[in-house]
């Protein structure tokens, strides 16, 4: 019996390799990482606004999808302090992005392990490849953490890529000011504890349902709040900068009317919680859905609600395996803004539609500089035609199988994918199985031919 188990434990080692140091997406090839699933984050973060000071810990728990000798987590700048996994001191090592653990024993096939890391230093601002800036962005008052398509790896170690979901468990504590007032700390899901501790305010905040971390956030900051319930008993939450409280007056009320609104187009609300972070850094230049909250840089206009509400169906809840799939969430959001418009009395969907193919839409600029299914670098998977002939797609699609089997193949995907990944071709092998009409050719040319299609 003896001699058995020693030389299973020599074949163990023996089998056991390192996890791939990327999960092989073609436009981001490092990023995420291989040989495990994270099922969930408990992240403790304590952060100093006026120094822009950080210290964290993450423990991450995971399933091995083989025998491991080591694995990589995604982690950019920070300074890792001591990582354990199950309990026992791990060794570490850095390169670039890239924080390798070594376990003392190989993790096994199948088997869940807790790897717990304890960090700090000064998270930092970086420059996603489409130019815009993500990670943690100071502002005014505080901070911001913006994670798409890969900022999210400057405050916490993690697989960072949106085919590995995972719930989480966000704790944030900052300091009072000279006055003795906390600072706001906002993050996803549902508010669970507060503690004030007299010289600091601690809140902890909780995703049951999984969540891609590029739309992960903590906004720290000071914050008008507003809580509420939707109709059907939805918990909001609504924070907004006091320096955009006079132009996001009609966000608490947005916020419930078009969830509901979109519920009855999309299907049931995928989430436990709805609400939106109204900041104020008008020099950002971009919203982003964060789950749960969308952030806005300042008061939003109703359209981009819609867009970022949209997202909570396609993106977050359908989320997908591969960046190159990201026109399923933003030609789905824009085109939400468009189905917005035509049932509260503007343009209809048509006449928006029309108006991208002629050129004539203040949005339209850029579309065909390539197919939206086909991105041709990271640097432009958010590119025009990622939204607008995404959008195009999509009215196409409706025009060929009427609105009662369109709407309904809307309502199925967002319920057949719920909380999951999704990529391109199962999107068009789901889209032909409830029709009988050849979409073929429609999805050819729409989503992977260059150039402008003849047929508008």
């Amino acid at each position: 019996m003896s001699t058995a188990c020693a030389g299973s434990a020599s074949h163990s080692a023996a089998a056991a390799k390192p996890g791939a140091a990327g999960v092989g997406d073609r436009l981001f090839p490092t990023l995420g990482n291989g040989g495990y699933d994270v099922s969930h984050y408990d992240l403790s973060v304590d952060y100093v606004p006026e120094s822009n000071r950080l210290k964290g810990t993450a423990i991450i728990t995971a399933r091995a999808t083989q025998e491991l000798s080591r694995f990589n987590l995604d982690l950019a700048g920070l300074t890792v302090r001591t990582a354990r996994v199950n309990g026992t001191e791990a060794r570490f090592t850095r390169e670039k992005n890239e924080l390798t653990l070594t376990p003392k024993a190989t993790i096994e096939r199948g088997e869940t392990f807790k790897a717990a890391i304890r960090y700090d230093g000064m998270p930092k601002m970086i420059e996603g490849p489409d130019g815009a800036v993500e990670g943690w962005i100071e502002t005014d008052d505080g901070a911001t953490a913006l994670g798409q398509p890969i900022g999210s790896m400057t405050w916490f170690p993690g697989n960072h890529h949106p085919s590995d979901k995972a719930t989480y468990d966000i704790t944030v504590s900052v300091p009072k000011d000279e006055d003795g007032d906390p600072y706001d700390a906002v993050s996803n899901g549902k508010l669970k504890t507060e503690k004030d501790s007299g010289r600091r305010f601690t809140r902890r905040w909780q995703t049951d349902e999984p969540m891609a971390s590029y739309v992960a956030n903590i906004t720290v900051g000071y914050f008008e709040t507003h809580t509420s319930r939707t109709p059907d008993g939805l918990p909001v939450y609504i924070a907004v900068d006091p320096d955009e409280a006079k132009d996001s007056k009609k966000v608490k009320d947005m916020v419930p009317e078009i969830t509901a609104w979109a519920s009855e187009r999309f299907g049931p609300y995928p989430f436990s919680s709805v609400g939106a972070v109204v900041d104020h850094l008008p020099d950002l230049g971009y919203a982003l859905e964060t789950q749960t909250k969308p952030y806005f840089d300042s008061a939003p206009d109703e359209s981009l609600m819609v867009h970022e509400l949209a997202h909570q169906w396609f993106g977050n809840s359908v989320t997908p395996r591969q960046w190159r799939d990201m026109w399923l969430n933003e030609g789905f959001a824009t085109y939400a803004e468009w189905l917005w418009q035509e049932d509260h009395g503007g343009m209809s969907a048509q006449e928006t539609f029309e108006s991208f193919y002629a050129g004539t839409h203040p949005e339209s600029e850029g579309i065909w500089d390539f197919p939206p299914a086909d991105p041709p670098t990271a640097g432009k998977v958010s590119d025009s035609p990622v939204y607008g002939r995404g959008a195009m797609t999509l009215h196409k699609l409706r025009e060929a199988v009427g609105d009662k089997t369109f709407f309904t193949m809307v309502k199925r995907w967002t319920e057949q994918h719920r909380h999951g990944h999704a990529d391109t071709r199962q999107f068009i092998d789901f889209c032909q199985k409830h029709t009988r009409k050849d979409l073929s050719e429609l999805f050819e040319v729409w989503l992977y031919e260059p150039g402008k299609p003849a047929d508008g």
